[in-house]
């Protein structure tokens, strides 16, 4: 290569002042190509204008030389049409940096500029993806893997390669066209069919999952809450929305509390609200909030009937633990005054929980459940299957008002602190859940029929009481309760169940197994 100018000198003036009608000789690799001054000034100020203003600067005569480059002919023929005034526009990610990389090297501002802003070219798995740079345009796609991946080669037309030391670099550097080999190309065209407003049929969950799981890949975070499972209704008899989310899917951004009497669109929490119910809205996705029904599956929930709380494990106990410290921070509790977690000790453990929450402020140490247990509240609203059959509660309350929406439910047996949670549905008490644990099922009573003497076996009388709960959707209601050892008042946390399958015994549990082979 014969030039004046070196290439990591950057090209200086405005414009080219080379005469359009002139032809100037330039060879790449081994073609030799002429190009006129029009065509040269159509992209400048270049590489080719600086090398070829100096030769006419040098020699009065318009005698110029030839300029020698090594570079590849065929992509230079690509670099010719744009120069000649047509659009140029890349097969793929391969042709992409080879214009790329030669735009660099020539100096050609326009061509630059121009692949700059053309659709993004990437390889994933064994297929090839142009992508719209405005495809990304919704909530929370953007920052993503590929704005920020091709960040780091095409920052910008004016910093391009960063950390690169320019000074005496003959060729740039080589770059490898953009590949992801570990994701597969298919789910990806899925993924952009949703982008861009089309449905995309979820065959399964399983589906849904690979769908999930290349979301977050490439951070696409707005499209991954348009995919996450979830269910938006109207309850009719609540006169509110409801969202039923997973647990795991819950984010702490789209969490607020609502406080009995406020509407959900404009929540507000302050020291003098008397109770209220955690509602819920999709970040990125959902502008009204809605009321939040958390499903809770896995088999992690262990329901104690005698005291009416509710033992996490696993992952579980962490997120709920989480949920918890985030409505907190939502309700501004003080940090004198943190949201309860902790109930009568029911353990040792508990004990010592209990003391320790009440004066320390509400975080991540303190709000965990280690031998804790959450309150729950099941009433006659809530649909249980147990044992793979449904479930009908032996109620003790005296229902004469025939259950009209002006009834008014008097417990005989309603748990200490009852307070109402569903309206007019009736709380269950321990005695109305347990008993039917011991006589046979409802369908197998005949009317006026006595029951047989002896009983069904059960595993004991303590496992007769607590319930494996496979999978629930629960409601999350807070509200004031007094603290039994201080005597002060707090806020209190309380799952009200509303769909629930569970198991009472390990042949329950069996009984749903299935061989292997």
């Amino acid at each position: 290569m014969s030039t004046g100018v070196p290439l990591s000198e950057p090209p200086k003036g405005d414009a080219a002042i080379l005469p359009h009608e002139k032809v100037f000789p330039i060879q790449i690799g081994s073609q030799l190509f002429r190009l006129s001054g029009a065509s040269i000034a159509s992209d400048a100020p270049s590489y080719f204008s600086r090398f070829f203003e100096e030769q006419l600067e040098s020699n009065p005569d318009g005698n110029v030389r030839t300029l020698y480059i090594d570079r590849d002919p065929e992509t230079f023929h690509e670099i010719l049409r744009h120069l000649q005034g047509y659009y140029v526009r890349p097969k793929d990610g391969a042709h992409f940096v080879k214009l790329f990389a030669d735009a660099q090297f020539y100096s050609l501002p326009r061509l630059i500029a121009q692949l700059f802003e053309c659709e993004i070219f990437i390889q994933i798995g064994d297929r090839h993806f142009q992508i719209p740079r405005d495809i990304f345009s919704s909530p929370g796609d953007s920052p993503n893997f590929f704005s920020l991946g091709f960040a780091v080669f095409f920052a910008s037309p004016t910093a391009v390669f960063p950390g690169l030391e320019r000074e005496g670099l003959l060729r740039p550097p080589s770059i490898t066209p953009p590949i992801v080999s570990s994701r597969s190309g298919d789910v990806f065209a899925e993924l952009l069919h949703l982008l861009r407003g089309y449905p995309v049929h979820i065959r399964d969950e399983e589906h849904r999952a690979c769908l999930l799981r290349d979301c977050r890949y490439y951070h696409l975070r707005g499209l991954e809450q348009k995919l996450i499972p979830h269910d938006i209704s109207y309850n009719l008899e609540r006169r509110r929305f409801e969202i039923t989310v997973r647990l795991e899917d819950v984010r702490p951004s789209g969490i607020t509390f609502v406080p009995d009497g406020e509407s959900s669109s404009n929540p507000n929490a302050n020291s003098t609200i008397t109770g209220g119910w955690v509602h819920y809205a999709r970040p990125f996705v959902d502008e009204d909030h809605r009321e939040l029904i958390i499903e809770i599956g896995g088999g992690n929930t262990l329901v104690d009937l005698t005291t009416m709380r509710a033992e996490l494990h696993g992952l579980a106990k962490a997120r709920v633990t989480s949920l918890c410290q985030v409505i907190a921070n939502k309700m501004n509790l003080p940090a004198n005054a943190p949201l309860s977690l902790t109930v009568t000790p029911g353990n040792s453990s508990s004990s010592s929980s209990s003391s320790s929450s009440n004066n320390n402020p509400a975080n991540g140490s303190n709000t965990a459940l280690t031998g804790d247990r959450i309150k729950i509240h099941i009433d006659s609203s809530t649909d249980i299957t147990l044992d793979g059959e449904p479930f009908s509660p032996n109620n003790n309350y005296d229902t004469t008002s025939n259950g009209s929406n002006n009834s008014t439910f008097q417990p005989t047996e309603a748990p200490a602190g009852y307070s109402p949670m569903e309206g007019n549905a009736t709380p269950l008490t321990p005695s109305g859940l347990y008993p039917r644990l011991q006589t046979p099922s409802a369908a197998a009573i005949q009317p006026n029929q006595q029951l047989p003497r002896k009983r069904r076996r059960v595993d004991g009388s303590e496992r007769s009481r607590q319930w494996v709960v496979d999978r629930g959707q629960w409601r999350l209601r807070v509200h004031p309760t007094t603290n039994a050892s201080t005597g002060t008042g707090q806020m209190e946390v309380v799952f009200v169940a509303v769909k629930l399958e569970a198991h009472s015994s390990q042949r329950a549990r069996n009984a749903r197994r299935s061989f292997v082979s």
